[in-house]
C-alpha cells in the first residue's frame, strides 16, 4: 500500500518505476541538519534532486548528508528496542499566530512554533502532530477564525522539527472545499511524501489504504477521525475526502488493523471545546475502539486538556488522552478561563514487546506545554521550562488578566495529577 512507511529512519524517497515503488531511507536527524539551512536553498536542492529521482531507471543513492551520490548504509537497529512515541495537540492558526510567521518580504517562516519540543520531537521514534486546519496554502488565500487556511510553511516547519505523521481529520478540514484538500495532499506526496498524513484522502480507494509504519520490528497502524466538520453538506462524497466518525467506517478499519499491525494508534478528533472533562460521545466511542482492538488513543479538538486514563477489562489495555489542548493558538475572545484555552500537552508513550511477544505500552506520561504570544513570536514550552517572568510577558495577559505560571501549572495539577 502506499500508506506504507518504514521508520527506522524516517525519511523516505519515493520513486515510481516500471519495476514498482523503490525506497530510499535516511537517518531524520542527518536529514533535518542538511534541510535546515534556509528555504530557498532547500526548494532548490528538493528541486533538482526530485527532478533526477524521477528520471532515474535504477535505484537512487542517497548520502549521509541527503544528496544523491553514494549509498548510505544505516546501520541495523536492533528489533526489541522500544519506540518512543510522541504527539502534541492542535496546531490552530488563528490570524496572530499566521502572522507570526509572516516574514518582512512576504515569505513566511513557523519554525518559532516548534523550536522549544524540537529536541523532544527529534529523539523520538515516531512524532505525531494535530494540524488543526487545512494547509490550502495562499493560492486559496490565507485566513484564520471561522474559516481557516494556513500556509504551507507551517508543514515545512512541522517536516523540519521532525515529525513523522500529521493529522487532518478536523471539523477545518473542509473549510476551503476540496480544493484545500488537494492543495494539502499535494503538498506532503510533492514536497516531503516521508512525512506520513491521515485524515484526508483522494476517494475511496485512498481512505481504504490504512498508515502503516514499522519501527523496531513493531508495525504500527495509525487511524484518524472527525466528528464532523463546520462544512460538508455541499460538497459531494465528502464522506470519501474526509475520515468522519462513521462507526461501520471505523470498525472496519480497526479490525483491518487489529489483523495487520501488531499496535493501533487512534486519533480521534471528538469531545465538546472548552470542557475540562470526558463527554458521552467520548465515552461510547472509547467503549468501540477498546471493543476493536485499539491499544492507543490520542485525542483532539476540545482545546483545553482532559483526562488520560488506562481502560482496561483485565486482560487487555488501552490507553486513552482524551486531550492534549492546543499546541499553539491566540484566541479573540477574553475571561478567566482562557488560560486553559493556552495550556496544552505532549503524550510520551514507549512500547516494547512483552514475554510473549506481543507489543505493549511499557511507560506513560504527558507532558505539560504552555503556548506563549511575544510581541509577534508564537511558541509553546514545555511547562517545566516556563518561567514567572516568561508568564508575565505573556500578551495574552490583556484577555485574562489572571494568567500565571501558577494558573497554568494548578491547572495541569486537576486534570493530570489527580
Amino acid at each position: 500500500m502506499r500508506r506504507s512507511v518504514g521508520l527506522k529512519v524516517i525519511a523516505l524517497i519515493l520513486v515510481t518505476a516500471a519495476a514498482g515503488v523503490h525506497v530510499v531511507e535516511m537517518d531524520k536527524k542527518n536529514y533535518i541538519a542538511d534541510v535546515s539551512a534556509t528555504q530557498e536553498e532547500e526548494k532548490t536542492t528538493e528541486s533538482s534532486v526530485l527532478q533526477e529521482v524521477e528520471s532515474a531507471e535504477a535505484k537512487p543513492t542517497i548520502t549521509e548528508d541527503g544528496v544523491l551520490g553514494e549509498v548510505f548504509e544505516p546501520e541495523e537497529e536492533p528489533a526489541d528496542d522500544p519506540v518512543e512515541i510522541v504527539m502534541i495537540g492542535d496546531v490552530l492558526m488563528h490570524d496572530r499566530v499566521i502572522d507570526s510567521g509572516l516574514q518582512e518580504n512576504g515569505s513566511y517562516d513557523y519554525s518559532a512554533l516548534f523550536a522549544h519540543v524540537k529536541d523532544k520531537v527529534l529523539g523520538a521514534d515516531l512524532a505525531m502532530v494535530d494540524q488543526e486546519t487545512i494547509l490550502g496554502g495562499t493560492e486559496l488565500g490565507v485566513s484564520g477564525y471561522p474559516v481557516f487556511n494556513a500556509p504551507q510553511e507551517v508543514g515545512i516547519a512541522e517536516a523540519e522539527a521532525g515529525f513523522d505523521v500529521v493529522l487532518h481529520a478536523n471539523n477545518h478540514a473542509l473549510d476551503k472545499g476540496l480544493e484545500g484538500i488537494a492543495n494539502t495532499i499535494n503538498f506532503w506526496e510533492s514536497k516531503y511524501p516521508w512525512v506520513g498524513y491521515v485524515g484526508i484522502n483522494k476517494n475511496a480507494e485512498h481512505q481504504n489504504a490504512l498508515l502503516y509504519i514499522e519501527k523496531n520490528g513493531i508495525k504500527f497502524a495509525v487511524l484518524n477521525y472527525t466528528y464532523g466538520t463546520n462544512r460538508n453538506e455541499d460538497i459531494e462524497g465528502s464522506h470519501y475526502f474526509v475520515n468522519f466518525m462513521d462507526k461501520e467506517l471505523v470498525e472496519r478499519q480497526l479490525d483491518e488493523a487489529e489483523q495487520n499491525a501488531d499496535f493501533t494508534i487512534v486519533c480521534p478528533h471528538w469531545g465538546s471545546e472548552y470542557n475540562l472533562s470526558i463527554d458521552a460521545e467520548q465515552e461510547k466511542w472509547t467503549g468501540i475502539f477498546f471493543k476493536h482492538g485499539a491499544d492507543l488513543v490520542i485525542g483532539a479538538h476540545p482545546h483545553v486538556i482532559e483526562p488520560v486514563k488506562m481502560v482496561s477489562d483485565g486482560e487487555k489495555k488501552m490507553l486513552v488522552y482524551y486531550s492534549l489542548g492546543n499546541f499553539v493558538s491566540a484566541t479573540s475572545e477574553s475571561g478567566d478561563t482562557i488560560t486553559n484555552r493556552m495550556v496544552g500537552g505532549m503524550a510520551d508513550v514507549t512500547v516494547g514487546r512483552d514475554e510473549a511477544g506481543n507489543a505493549v505500552i511499557q511507560n506513560y506520561d504527558v507532558l505539560p506545554l504552555v503556548c506563549h504570544l511575544g510581541e509577534k513570536e508564537v511558541t509553546a514550552y514545555f511547562l517545566s521550562d516556563y518561567t514567572e517572568e516568561l508568564a508575565a510577558s505573556n500578551k495574552i495577559l490583556s484577555q485574562d488578566p489572571g494568567f500565571s505560571l501558577e494558573k497554568c501549572q494548578n491547572l495541569v495539577k486537576k486534570i493530570w495529577e489527580k
